[in-house]
């Protein structure tokens, strides 16, 4: 395995980008220290690391979403400090960010164009319709064909509003794309367009930063492979014939066990029905979904992205309102209509789109980890401060939160700290019933080895998780019983096994 050590250039060459010692402290958190790092034109630069090591950081410096405390950038020689998006964006540098950047309430073409609407405004007036059309080419470009330019981005799909990103940081041909762990949030048509596009960029000599904890990807696309930690280089590699498992080991320092999934090959679980769901159907998502949850069961529930499972989820814990059928809480005899009833009977809940719908990032994570149990801490009107700060301490000691503080804000936080607050709230709570989807979506091996051993030990505590996932090893890695959907509806369950691979189970999907 070959070690460029930063893939130094030539004084004669000129990179395409070129980082000098900089450095960024968000509070109290060293987030990057002295970091150089270098991108040649032609070059797909893989950036990989554990939650927290300064990935994303480094890339929003790049790309003008964040100021660093010092330290200096070079594009193709010449000084590079850009103040905005805008400003990177028209030095031909572009960013798809990890979590939303599309404005809710604008149209697609509207977001497309953010900050570009002079193009189409004359006396004045902003010419919609020229927008529009303007739109329609640049998505019908990077093939994507099934989103309407004049359409409320709110209604879209998680992974069709990526898309929209995507062709918004594309269609300015830039020099440097960076693309933020984008592909956790595509199925499999939307990383195909991804790759192509990364690859037309590397046949016109442009240069492509791809960051993933997909590290089979990141190995099987770039040219080389910079490893973060604690906000630090450590080492810069050259793909070739690297394995995966040598590069996990490069990113979290150890050596690593065999495998972080279950061990035992048979599924176990109580005779006791927990949950109970009863033709649930919701008109243009999902039809006629019928199961039980058993007490200790780890019920995985996979498909193709639209199969309905994401809106299935919210439903369960009553964020969306089935057209018909049940959801019971069996024990407690009480049927399921709303989020509040859902969590007042033991029932927490994980969503895919953490960012907006799991946190409130501008909240500390005391207040988040402690908001769904405030009944629990309060006496009439009253939150005992000493309560509340014990509670948030318990859960962040439980998942072993890095931070500087309990009132630090979530906004601050790595992925991978986010997605233990969002799930420290409910094992707070102590609910009997928890729906994660898609749990170890965008967070890095040692988190994703953390949730699964955490599950397990819910599991033997005899709690029961629904685990919504995209991702089939995970599905049967985890699983007692996998139901897969199709179209909406139930098209096999499979119970754990031995020899249940992959392929049996993509046969029922398509």
């Amino acid at each position: 395995m070959a070690s460029t050590n930063g893939v130094m250039l030539q004084e004669e060459d000129v990179s395409l980008l070129r980082v000098d010692n900089i450095n960024k402290t968000f509070v109290t958190t060293r987030a990057l220290r002295d970091v150089k790092f270098e991108v040649e034109e032609g070059e797909i630069r893989g950036l990989v690391g554990e939650n927290g090591s300064g990935k994303s950081t480094l890339a929003s410096i790049i790309s003008g979403i964040i100021y660093p405390d010092n330290g200096e950038m070079l594009k193709h020689g010449k000084s590079y400090e850009p103040g905005s998006l805008l400003d990177a964006n028209r030095s031909k540098i572009s960013i798809v960010v990890q979590e939303m950047a599309t404005i809710d309430g604008l149209t697609v073409a509207a977001n497309l164009f953010l900050g570009e609407e002079k193009l189409f405004k004359k006396f004045g007036f902003l010419n919609t319709s020229g927008m529009n059309k303007s739109s329609m080419k640049v998505l019908q470009r990077f093939g994507i064909e099934n989103i309407k330019p004049d359409a409320d981005i709110s209604f879209l799909s998680f992974e069709d509003r990526k898309l929209v990103e995507f062709a918004k940081a594309l269609y300015v041909e830039p020099d440097l794309l960076i693309v933020d762990e984008t592909t956790a949030a595509l199925s499999q048509h939307g990383r195909e367009i991804l790759f192509r596009e990364i690859e037309r960029l590397k046949s016109k000599n442009r240069s492509v930063i791809f960051i993933s904890h997909d590290l089979g990807e990141v190995i099987e696309h770039c040219d080389h492979i910079t490893i973060m930690k604690d906000g630090e280089i450590v080492d810069t590699v050259t793909t070739g014939s690297l394995k995966e498992r040598a590069l996990k080991e490069l990113m979290v320092g150890r050596e690593l066990q065999q495998s972080y999934y279950r061990e035992d090959t048979e599924a176990f679980y109580s005779d006791d029905v927990v949950l109970g769901v009863s033709d649930l159907t919701l008109e243009g998502s999902y039809y006629n979904i019928s199961f039980e949850l058993h007490r200790g069961e780890v019920l995985g529930i996979g498909g193709l992205t639209n199969c309905g499972m994401h809106l299935l989820g919210k439903t369960l814990f009553g964020l969306e309102s089935a057209s018909s059928g049940t959801i019971e809480v069996v024990k407690r005899k009480k049927v399921i209509t709303n989020y509040v009833e859902a969590i007042a009977n033991g029932i927490g809940y994980l969503p895919k789109n953490r960012d907006q719908e799991g946190l409130m990032l501008l909240s500390s994570i005391k207040d988040n980890i402690c908001l769904p149990s405030l009944s629990k801490i309060q006496r009439n009107t009253f939150i005992s401060p000493r309560k509340e700060r014990e509670l948030a301490e318990s859960g962040t000691r439980q998942l072993n939160i890095k931070m500087s503080s309990i009132n630090q804000f979530c906004l601050y936080l790595s992925g991978g700290n986010k997605q233990k607050v969002t799930l420290s709230k409910w094992l707070v709570r102590d609910s009997d019933i928890l729906i994660l989807d898609c749990p170890t979506r965008g967070i890095d091996v040692a988190v994703k080895a953390s949730i699964y051993s955490l599950m397990q030990e819910l599991k033997v505590k005899g709690k029961s998780i629904i685990m919504i996932s995209e991702e089939l090893q995970e599905l049967i890695g985890v699983s007692d019983r996998i139901i897969v959907l199709k179209d909406g509806r139930i098209k096999r369950i499979f119970s754990r096994r031995k020899d249940l691979t992959e392929e049996e189970i993509i046969h029922y999907m398509i």
